[in-house]
Protein backbone atom coordinates (compact mmCIF):
# COMPACT_ATOMS: atom_id res chain seq x y z
CA UNK A 1 0.00 0.00 0.00
CA UNK A 2 2.72 2.45 0.73
CA UNK A 3 4.87 1.62 -2.52
CA UNK A 4 1.33 2.48 -4.59
CA UNK A 5 0.83 5.38 -2.34
CA UNK A 6 4.36 6.94 -3.27
CA UNK A 7 4.14 6.37 -6.39
CA UNK A 8 1.03 8.75 -7.11
CA UNK A 9 2.11 10.87 -4.10
CA UNK A 10 5.64 11.40 -5.60
CA UNK A 11 4.66 13.32 -9.27
CA UNK A 12 1.83 14.53 -7.49
CA UNK A 13 3.80 16.45 -5.22
CA UNK A 14 6.19 17.48 -8.16
CA UNK A 15 3.58 18.69 -9.71
CA UNK A 16 2.06 20.71 -7.16
CA UNK A 17 5.47 21.96 -5.99
CA UNK A 18 6.67 23.23 -9.87
CA UNK A 19 2.67 24.87 -10.59
CA UNK A 20 2.22 26.50 -7.56
CA UNK A 21 1.76 30.24 -7.53
CA UNK A 22 3.45 31.49 -4.94
CA UNK A 23 7.47 31.33 -4.51
CA UNK A 24 8.34 28.96 -1.87
CA UNK A 25 12.25 29.39 -2.55
CA UNK A 26 12.78 30.95 -6.06
CA UNK A 27 11.43 30.33 -9.26
CA UNK A 28 14.85 27.77 -10.06
CA UNK A 29 14.99 26.65 -6.59
CA UNK A 30 11.21 25.67 -6.79
CA UNK A 31 11.79 23.43 -9.77
CA UNK A 32 14.70 21.41 -7.95
CA UNK A 33 13.02 21.20 -4.96
CA UNK A 34 10.12 20.07 -6.91
CA UNK A 35 12.35 17.12 -8.12
CA UNK A 36 13.68 16.69 -4.49
CA UNK A 37 10.92 16.32 -3.19
CA UNK A 38 9.18 13.94 -5.64
CA UNK A 39 12.26 11.86 -5.37
CA UNK A 40 12.46 11.97 -1.51
CA UNK A 41 8.86 10.09 -1.47
CA UNK A 42 9.83 7.58 -4.39
CA UNK A 43 13.14 6.70 -2.24
CA UNK A 44 11.37 6.77 1.38
CA UNK A 45 8.10 4.47 0.17
CA UNK A 46 10.77 2.71 -2.35
CA UNK A 47 7.53 3.06 -5.21
CA UNK A 48 10.17 1.38 -7.69
CA UNK A 49 13.99 0.51 -7.36
CA UNK A 50 15.94 3.32 -5.51
CA UNK A 51 18.58 2.88 -8.52
CA UNK A 52 15.50 4.01 -10.67
CA UNK A 53 14.64 7.01 -8.53
CA UNK A 54 18.06 8.01 -8.98
CA UNK A 55 17.67 8.74 -12.98
CA UNK A 56 15.11 11.16 -12.25
CA UNK A 57 17.74 14.51 -12.43
CA UNK A 58 19.16 12.98 -15.09
CA UNK A 59 15.53 12.90 -17.20
CA UNK A 60 13.92 15.58 -15.95
CA UNK A 61 16.34 18.16 -14.82
CA UNK A 62 17.37 18.94 -18.74
CA UNK A 63 13.73 18.74 -19.57
CA UNK A 64 13.01 21.28 -17.23
CA UNK A 65 15.97 23.48 -18.17
CA UNK A 66 17.68 23.00 -14.79
CA UNK A 67 20.94 21.87 -15.90
CA UNK A 68 21.90 20.42 -19.22
CA UNK A 69 22.19 16.81 -20.01
CA UNK A 70 26.19 16.78 -19.90
CA UNK A 71 26.36 18.71 -16.63
CA UNK A 72 24.08 16.02 -15.10
CA UNK A 73 25.45 13.01 -16.65
CA UNK A 74 28.97 13.74 -15.11
CA UNK A 75 27.15 13.29 -11.83
CA UNK A 76 27.19 9.72 -12.90
CA UNK A 77 30.88 9.37 -13.93
CA UNK A 78 32.54 10.65 -11.04
CA UNK A 79 35.64 9.26 -9.97
CA UNK A 80 34.11 8.20 -6.22
CA UNK A 81 31.36 6.28 -8.57
CA UNK A 82 34.83 4.60 -9.98
CA UNK A 83 36.33 4.05 -6.43
CA UNK A 84 33.32 1.72 -6.12
CA UNK A 85 33.16 -0.05 -9.00
CA UNK A 86 37.06 -1.08 -8.67
CA UNK A 87 36.00 -1.90 -4.90
CA UNK A 88 33.04 -3.99 -6.57
CA UNK A 89 35.48 -5.34 -8.95
CA UNK A 90 37.29 -6.87 -6.38
CA UNK A 91 34.79 -8.00 -4.03
CA UNK A 92 33.66 -10.21 -7.82
CA UNK A 93 37.24 -11.43 -7.70
CA UNK A 94 36.85 -12.52 -4.32
CA UNK A 95 34.05 -14.18 -4.10
CA UNK A 96 34.45 -15.89 -7.25
CA UNK A 97 37.51 -17.47 -5.97
CA UNK A 98 36.38 -18.14 -2.63
CA UNK A 99 39.20 -16.33 -0.63
CA UNK A 100 36.70 -14.64 1.30
CA UNK A 101 35.66 -17.36 2.70
CA UNK A 102 39.28 -18.90 2.99
CA UNK A 103 39.98 -15.64 4.90
CA UNK A 104 36.63 -15.95 7.07
CA UNK A 105 37.30 -19.62 8.59
CA UNK A 106 41.04 -18.96 8.89
CA UNK A 107 40.14 -15.86 11.08
CA UNK A 108 37.59 -17.93 13.00
CA UNK A 109 40.03 -20.95 13.52
CA UNK A 110 42.20 -18.24 15.37
CA UNK A 111 39.88 -17.32 18.10
CA UNK A 112 39.57 -20.08 19.95
CA UNK A 113 37.27 -23.14 21.07
CA UNK A 114 35.22 -21.56 23.52
CA UNK A 115 31.60 -20.75 22.14
CA UNK A 116 31.89 -17.13 22.90
CA UNK A 117 35.25 -17.44 21.57
CA UNK A 118 33.89 -18.66 18.16
CA UNK A 119 31.19 -15.66 18.35
CA UNK A 120 34.04 -13.34 18.46
CA UNK A 121 35.59 -15.28 15.72
CA UNK A 122 32.62 -14.79 13.31
CA UNK A 123 32.53 -10.97 14.57
CA UNK A 124 36.04 -10.35 13.74
CA UNK A 125 35.60 -12.02 10.25
CA UNK A 126 32.45 -10.61 9.16
CA UNK A 127 33.80 -7.00 10.38
CA UNK A 128 36.97 -7.69 8.62
CA UNK A 129 35.00 -8.79 5.22
CA UNK A 130 32.78 -6.10 5.13
CA UNK A 131 35.47 -3.64 5.47
CA UNK A 132 36.28 -4.39 1.60
CA UNK A 133 33.05 -6.42 -0.12
CA UNK A 134 29.39 -5.10 0.39
CA UNK A 135 27.51 -6.31 3.55
CA UNK A 136 25.00 -8.75 1.73
CA UNK A 137 27.70 -10.66 0.09
CA UNK A 138 29.77 -11.13 3.33
CA UNK A 139 26.34 -11.95 5.57
CA UNK A 140 25.73 -14.57 2.52
CA UNK A 141 29.06 -16.20 3.15
CA UNK A 142 29.39 -16.51 6.74
CA UNK A 143 25.96 -17.22 7.56
CA UNK A 144 25.90 -21.18 6.10
CA UNK A 145 28.93 -21.78 8.51
CA UNK A 146 27.41 -20.11 11.24
CA UNK A 147 24.13 -22.69 10.65
CA UNK A 148 26.67 -25.60 10.30
CA UNK A 149 27.72 -25.04 14.26
CA UNK A 150 24.24 -24.53 15.02
CA UNK A 151 23.34 -27.99 13.59
CA UNK A 152 25.58 -29.12 15.32
CA UNK A 153 23.96 -27.77 18.90
CA UNK A 154 20.78 -29.04 17.85
CA UNK A 155 21.87 -32.67 16.91
CA UNK A 156 23.79 -33.54 19.79
CA UNK A 157 23.28 -35.59 22.88
CA UNK A 158 21.35 -33.17 25.14
CA UNK A 159 18.92 -31.46 22.24
CA UNK A 160 18.57 -28.16 21.47
CA UNK A 161 18.50 -26.54 25.24
CA UNK A 162 17.97 -22.92 26.26
CA UNK A 163 21.76 -22.37 26.52
CA UNK A 164 22.51 -23.46 22.63
CA UNK A 165 19.30 -21.03 21.80
CA UNK A 166 21.02 -18.31 23.59
CA UNK A 167 24.34 -19.42 21.88
CA UNK A 168 22.58 -19.36 18.46
CA UNK A 169 20.76 -16.14 18.74
CA UNK A 170 23.86 -14.47 19.52
CA UNK A 171 25.99 -15.58 16.69
CA UNK A 172 23.17 -14.73 14.25
CA UNK A 173 23.00 -11.40 15.48
CA UNK A 174 26.21 -10.86 15.61
CA UNK A 175 26.88 -12.03 12.01
CA UNK A 176 24.20 -9.38 11.02
CA UNK A 177 25.10 -6.25 13.19
CA UNK A 178 29.32 -6.90 12.67
CA UNK A 179 28.26 -7.14 8.83
CA UNK A 180 26.71 -3.69 9.10
CA UNK A 181 29.68 -1.99 11.68
CA UNK A 182 32.20 -3.09 9.87
CA UNK A 183 31.80 -1.49 6.28
CA UNK A 184 32.19 1.65 8.17
CA UNK A 185 35.42 1.26 8.50
CA UNK A 186 36.58 1.86 5.21
CA UNK A 187 35.19 3.96 2.46
CA UNK A 188 33.79 1.49 -0.35
CA UNK A 189 32.61 -0.65 2.73
CA UNK A 190 29.53 0.61 2.68
CA UNK A 191 27.49 2.93 -0.15
CA UNK A 192 26.26 5.24 2.24
CA UNK A 193 30.01 6.51 3.06
CA UNK A 194 31.02 6.34 -0.89
CA UNK A 195 27.64 8.67 -1.16
CA UNK A 196 29.10 11.46 1.62
CA UNK A 197 32.12 11.42 0.45
CA UNK A 198 31.14 11.60 -3.53
CA UNK A 199 29.23 14.73 -2.09
CA UNK A 200 32.04 16.59 -0.49
CA UNK A 201 34.64 16.03 -3.44
CA UNK A 202 31.51 17.33 -5.70
CA UNK A 203 30.81 20.39 -3.51
CA UNK A 204 33.44 21.13 -2.03
CA UNK A 205 36.30 19.72 -2.85
CA UNK A 206 37.21 18.21 0.11
CA UNK A 207 39.71 15.07 -0.59
CA UNK A 208 39.08 12.79 1.81
CA UNK A 209 41.71 9.71 1.86
CA UNK A 210 41.13 6.74 2.53
CA UNK A 211 43.98 6.17 4.83
CA UNK A 212 42.60 9.20 7.04
CA UNK A 213 39.02 7.90 6.99
CA UNK A 214 40.10 4.49 7.85
CA UNK A 215 42.08 5.80 10.89
CA UNK A 216 39.10 6.87 11.65
CA UNK A 217 36.86 4.72 10.85
CA UNK A 218 38.63 1.07 11.98
CA UNK A 219 38.80 2.16 15.92
CA UNK A 220 35.08 3.10 15.78
CA UNK A 221 34.09 -0.21 14.58
CA UNK A 222 36.57 -2.47 16.42
CA UNK A 223 34.79 -0.18 19.56
CA UNK A 224 31.73 -1.45 17.95
CA UNK A 225 32.43 -5.28 17.82
CA UNK A 226 33.33 -4.92 21.73
CA UNK A 227 30.14 -3.21 22.33
CA UNK A 228 28.06 -6.23 20.27
CA UNK A 229 29.58 -8.93 22.11
CA UNK A 230 29.65 -7.79 25.24
CA UNK A 231 25.49 -7.07 25.03
CA UNK A 232 24.78 -10.00 23.20
CA UNK A 233 27.04 -12.70 24.86
CA UNK A 234 26.84 -11.03 28.91
CA UNK A 235 23.90 -9.22 28.64
CA UNK A 236 21.15 -10.36 26.26
CA UNK A 237 21.69 -13.82 25.11
CA UNK A 238 24.31 -15.17 27.79
CA UNK A 239 25.33 -19.13 27.48
CA UNK A 240 27.25 -21.27 29.38
CA UNK A 241 28.62 -23.91 27.06
CA UNK A 242 32.38 -23.41 27.99
CA UNK A 243 34.76 -25.07 25.45
CA UNK A 244 33.18 -27.02 22.50
CA UNK A 245 35.97 -28.85 20.95
CA UNK A 246 33.59 -30.04 17.98
CA UNK A 247 33.21 -26.21 17.05
CA UNK A 248 36.18 -25.80 15.85
CA UNK A 249 36.03 -28.95 14.24
CA UNK A 250 33.40 -27.83 11.93
CA UNK A 251 35.42 -25.04 11.27
CA UNK A 252 38.53 -27.13 10.43
CA UNK A 253 36.64 -29.28 8.18
CA UNK A 254 35.50 -26.43 6.15
CA UNK A 255 39.12 -25.16 5.65
CA UNK A 256 40.16 -28.57 4.61
CA UNK A 257 37.27 -28.71 1.79
CA UNK A 258 38.65 -25.43 0.15
CA UNK A 259 42.55 -27.40 0.35
CA UNK A 260 45.23 -25.68 -0.23
CA UNK A 261 45.63 -21.83 -1.66
CA UNK A 262 45.94 -22.09 -6.07
CA UNK A 263 47.56 -19.84 -7.72
CA UNK A 264 44.46 -17.63 -8.61
CA UNK A 265 43.89 -17.39 -5.07
CA UNK A 266 47.04 -15.86 -4.37
CA UNK A 267 46.78 -13.10 -7.50
CA UNK A 268 43.96 -12.12 -6.54
CA UNK A 269 45.08 -11.59 -2.76
CA UNK A 270 48.37 -9.79 -4.17
CA UNK A 271 46.06 -7.22 -6.24
CA UNK A 272 44.04 -6.71 -3.43
CA UNK A 273 46.63 -6.49 -0.83
CA UNK A 274 49.14 -3.88 -3.43
CA UNK A 275 45.35 -2.23 -3.82
CA UNK A 276 45.09 -1.79 0.15
CA UNK A 277 48.80 -0.54 0.24
CA UNK A 278 48.50 1.85 -2.16
CA UNK A 279 45.04 3.20 -0.80
CA UNK A 280 47.02 3.26 2.69
CA UNK A 281 50.48 5.31 1.21
CA UNK A 282 48.72 7.09 -1.26
CA UNK A 283 49.67 10.48 -0.18
CA UNK A 284 53.48 9.62 0.60
CA UNK A 285 53.97 7.64 -2.92
CA UNK A 286 52.62 11.14 -4.67
CA UNK A 287 55.12 13.21 -2.64
CA UNK A 288 58.04 10.42 -3.02
CA UNK A 289 57.41 10.04 -6.82
CA UNK A 290 56.08 13.32 -8.15
CA UNK A 291 55.24 12.22 -11.74
CA UNK A 292 53.36 9.09 -10.34
CA UNK A 293 49.68 10.82 -9.97
CA UNK A 294 47.42 8.32 -7.62
CA UNK A 295 43.94 8.66 -6.65
CA UNK A 296 41.91 6.34 -4.49
CA UNK A 297 39.42 5.82 -7.48
CA UNK A 298 42.91 5.42 -9.79
CA UNK A 299 43.79 2.90 -7.80
CA UNK A 300 40.58 1.14 -7.08
CA UNK A 301 40.69 1.20 -11.52
CA UNK A 302 44.12 0.12 -11.28
CA UNK A 303 42.76 -3.20 -9.34
CA UNK A 304 40.01 -4.21 -11.60
CA UNK A 305 42.00 -3.50 -14.73
CA UNK A 306 44.89 -5.74 -13.63
CA UNK A 307 41.62 -8.31 -12.45
CA UNK A 308 40.34 -8.39 -15.93
CA UNK A 309 43.77 -7.81 -17.96
CA UNK A 310 46.70 -9.58 -16.16
CA UNK A 311 46.03 -13.26 -17.55
CA UNK A 312 46.96 -16.15 -15.23
CA UNK A 313 47.11 -18.71 -17.71
CA UNK A 314 48.71 -16.74 -20.59
CA UNK A 315 48.94 -20.22 -23.14
CA UNK A 316 44.77 -20.61 -22.50
CA UNK A 317 44.19 -17.16 -22.05
CA UNK A 318 42.03 -17.41 -19.02
CA UNK A 319 42.05 -14.35 -16.84
CA UNK A 320 40.66 -13.78 -13.11
CA UNK A 321 37.59 -12.04 -14.14
CA UNK A 322 35.53 -12.21 -17.29
CA UNK A 323 33.48 -9.33 -18.46
CA UNK A 324 30.39 -11.52 -18.16
CA UNK A 325 31.07 -11.86 -14.25
CA UNK A 326 30.11 -8.83 -13.82
CA UNK A 327 26.05 -9.08 -14.51
CA UNK A 328 26.75 -9.94 -10.79
CA UNK A 329 27.73 -6.12 -10.00
CA UNK A 330 24.85 -3.94 -8.38
CA UNK A 331 24.87 -1.69 -11.40
CA UNK A 332 22.19 0.09 -9.55
CA UNK A 333 24.35 1.03 -6.40
CA UNK A 334 26.60 3.23 -8.80
CA UNK A 335 23.84 4.87 -10.86
CA UNK A 336 22.22 5.48 -6.93
CA UNK A 337 25.55 7.53 -6.39
CA UNK A 338 24.89 9.63 -9.39
CA UNK A 339 21.14 10.46 -8.79
CA UNK A 340 22.67 11.29 -5.01
CA UNK A 341 25.33 13.67 -6.55
CA UNK A 342 23.11 15.13 -9.38
CA UNK A 343 20.37 16.04 -6.77
CA UNK A 344 22.64 17.65 -4.71
CA UNK A 345 24.67 19.67 -7.49
CA UNK A 346 20.97 20.84 -8.26
CA UNK A 347 20.38 21.85 -4.51
CA UNK A 348 23.71 23.58 -4.34
CA UNK A 349 23.61 25.61 -7.47
CA UNK A 350 20.18 27.41 -6.78
CA UNK A 351 20.82 28.52 -3.15
CA UNK A 352 19.38 25.52 -1.75
CA UNK A 353 21.89 24.22 0.45
CA UNK A 354 22.65 28.07 1.46
CA UNK A 355 18.78 29.03 2.12
CA UNK A 356 19.22 26.14 4.90
CA UNK A 357 22.79 27.41 6.37
CA UNK A 358 20.56 31.03 6.80
CA UNK A 359 17.69 29.69 7.93
CA UNK A 360 19.54 28.15 10.61
CA UNK A 361 21.99 30.38 11.58
CA UNK A 362 19.08 33.28 11.99
CA UNK A 363 18.15 30.89 15.16
CA UNK A 364 20.59 31.83 17.90
CA UNK A 365 18.70 29.12 20.09
CA UNK A 366 20.60 26.29 18.21
CA UNK A 367 23.74 24.89 19.26
CA UNK A 368 25.93 22.94 17.32
CA UNK A 369 26.42 19.76 20.04
CA UNK A 370 22.24 19.80 20.41
CA UNK A 371 22.04 19.74 16.40
CA UNK A 372 24.51 16.84 15.87
CA UNK A 373 23.06 15.55 18.46
CA UNK A 374 19.25 15.53 17.03
CA UNK A 375 20.73 14.73 13.50
CA UNK A 376 22.46 11.37 14.49
CA UNK A 377 19.25 10.25 16.43
CA UNK A 378 17.22 10.99 13.57
CA UNK A 379 19.39 9.47 11.27
CA UNK A 380 20.20 6.15 13.32
CA UNK A 381 16.48 5.40 13.74
CA UNK A 382 15.02 6.25 10.43
CA UNK A 383 17.90 3.86 9.16
CA UNK A 384 15.73 1.25 10.74
CA UNK A 385 12.58 1.95 8.27
CA UNK A 386 14.20 2.98 4.95
CA UNK A 387 17.39 2.74 2.73
CA UNK A 388 20.30 4.00 4.45
CA UNK A 389 22.25 4.82 1.28
CA UNK A 390 19.14 6.92 -0.08
CA UNK A 391 18.99 7.93 3.45
CA UNK A 392 22.59 9.70 2.93
CA UNK A 393 21.63 11.40 -0.66
CA UNK A 394 18.54 13.52 1.03
CA UNK A 395 20.32 14.10 4.24
CA UNK A 396 24.07 15.20 3.16
CA UNK A 397 23.27 18.55 1.05
CA UNK A 398 21.06 19.11 4.38
CA UNK A 399 23.23 18.94 6.97
CA UNK A 400 25.85 20.66 4.90
CA UNK A 401 23.47 23.74 4.64
CA UNK A 402 22.95 23.22 8.74
CA UNK A 403 26.33 22.64 9.45
CA UNK A 404 27.25 26.32 6.99
CA UNK A 405 24.25 27.98 9.15
CA UNK A 406 25.84 26.72 12.54
CA UNK A 407 29.64 28.08 11.32
CA UNK A 408 30.88 24.60 11.81
CA UNK A 409 33.00 22.45 9.89
CA UNK A 410 30.55 20.28 7.16
CA UNK A 411 32.71 16.91 7.94
CA UNK A 412 32.63 17.46 11.96
CA UNK A 413 28.59 17.19 11.47
CA UNK A 414 28.21 14.96 7.98
CA UNK A 415 30.78 12.16 8.80
CA UNK A 416 28.79 11.12 12.58
CA UNK A 417 25.46 11.77 10.82
CA UNK A 418 26.91 9.04 7.80
CA UNK A 419 28.44 6.36 10.35
CA UNK A 420 24.32 6.15 11.89
CA UNK A 421 22.90 5.29 8.37
CA UNK A 422 25.24 1.90 9.08
CA UNK A 423 24.03 1.07 13.14
CA UNK A 424 20.42 -0.26 12.17
CA UNK A 425 20.34 -3.33 14.87
CA UNK A 426 16.84 -3.18 15.44
CA UNK A 427 14.37 -4.40 12.76
CA UNK A 428 15.03 -6.96 10.42
CA UNK A 429 14.04 -4.77 7.19
CA UNK A 430 16.81 -2.01 8.04
CA UNK A 431 19.35 -3.67 6.43
CA UNK A 432 20.56 -6.56 3.96
CA UNK A 433 22.45 -8.49 6.61
CA UNK A 434 19.75 -8.24 9.12
CA UNK A 435 16.78 -9.58 6.43
CA UNK A 436 19.34 -12.39 5.73
CA UNK A 437 19.60 -13.95 9.33
CA UNK A 438 16.17 -13.20 9.92
CA UNK A 439 15.38 -15.38 6.85
CA UNK A 440 16.97 -17.94 8.50
CA UNK A 441 14.40 -18.81 10.95
CA UNK A 442 16.81 -18.76 13.82
CA UNK A 443 15.44 -15.34 15.22
CA UNK A 444 11.82 -13.47 15.76
CA UNK A 445 11.23 -10.08 15.55
CA UNK A 446 11.41 -9.18 18.98
CA UNK A 447 14.50 -11.21 19.80
CA UNK A 448 16.41 -8.42 17.31
CA UNK A 449 14.66 -5.84 18.54
CA UNK A 450 15.39 -6.69 22.29
CA UNK A 451 19.43 -6.33 21.70
CA UNK A 452 18.89 -3.74 19.09
CA UNK A 453 17.11 -0.95 20.90
CA UNK A 454 20.03 -1.10 23.14
CA UNK A 455 22.83 -1.54 20.35
CA UNK A 456 20.80 1.98 19.24
CA UNK A 457 21.02 3.90 21.64
CA UNK A 458 24.60 2.92 22.92
CA UNK A 459 25.59 3.61 19.28
CA UNK A 460 23.98 7.60 19.52
CA UNK A 461 26.57 7.72 22.32
CA UNK A 462 29.44 6.27 20.83
CA UNK A 463 29.05 8.76 17.56
CA UNK A 464 28.44 11.42 19.41
CA UNK A 465 31.91 10.96 21.28
CA UNK A 466 32.98 10.67 17.98
CA UNK A 467 31.59 13.79 16.43
CA UNK A 468 33.27 15.73 19.91
CA UNK A 469 36.36 13.93 20.38
CA UNK A 470 37.59 11.82 17.44
CA UNK A 471 36.60 13.20 14.05
CA UNK A 472 37.75 16.97 14.54
CA UNK A 473 41.23 15.46 14.99
CA UNK A 474 41.32 13.31 11.54
CA UNK A 475 39.44 15.84 9.89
Amino acid sequence: MAKKLGLILGPLFFLIIYFLPAEIVGTEADKVLAVAVWMVVWWITEAVSISVTALIPLTFFPLLNIMNIKDVAANYGSPIVFLFFGGFVMALALEKVNLHKRIALSIVKITGTSANKVILGFMIATAFLSMWISNTATTVVMLPIGLSVINLLINDEDGFTKEDKNFSLALMLSIAFSANVGGIATIIGTPPNTVMVGFMEQQYNADISFLNWMMMGVPFTIIMIITIYLILVKLVYPNKLGTREDLSIIIHDQLEELGSMNSTEKRVLFIFLSAMTLWIFRRPLNDLLPLLILSDAGISLLAAFALFAVPFKFGKGEFILEWKDTVKLPWGILILFGGGLALAKGLADVGIIDTIGELVSSNPALSALAVGCLLIFIMLFMTELMSNVALVAIFAPVVAGIALGLDQEILHLLIPVTMASSCAFMLPMATPPNAIVFASGYIKVHEMAKAGVILNLISVVIIILFMLVVIPYFF
